[in-house]
């Protein structure tokens, strides 16, 4: 049950990943005129999807290797989104421009890395518990 679980959520991030990284990319990158649809994006918002949609890509190798790696990416993950969305409301109090959809994106993005960052950490506690954990740190 346990691997199935790995394995399900490992899935499951990289399908996020790719998602966050293909349209995070398509709009610092403009690929296919997308910055247009976007209306007023916030630059360093979009930059910090960029970055972390990779550190979610890395976390899936964690995932399926069963190591502390996925916890420790993903942490860092959510430390990087709970900083750019401070940032980004210093940047709408002091009167920049920003789409009403932003807010509700970086805080569903938080919470979500928070569930994988939960995830991660219980199916490492039981690999643990059981000794067949491969973490050597």
């Amino acid at each position: 049950m346990k691997k199935l679980l790995t394995y399900l959520t490992a899935a499951a991030l990289a399908i996020f990943g790719f998602a966050t990284f293909f349209a995070s990319s398509a709009i610092l990158l403009d690929l296919f005129g997308v910055r247009e649809t976007e209306g007023n994006y916030v630059p360093f918002i979009v930059f910090t999807n960029f970055i972390v949609s990779l550190l979610y890509l890395v976390a899936v190798y964690g995932f399926l290797k069963n190591k502390i790696l996925a916890i420790k990416l993903l942490l860092a993950s959510l430390v990087i989104l709970i900083v750019a969305f401070a940032g980004l409301w210093v940047h709408i109090w002091s009167g920049g421009l920003y789409e009403t959809k932003t807010i509700g994106a970086m805080a569903f993005r938080i919470i979500v890395t928070i569930g994988f960052a939960v995830v991660a950490y219980f199916i490492n506690k039981k690999s643990k518990s059981h000794g067949n954990n491969e973490v050597r740190n």
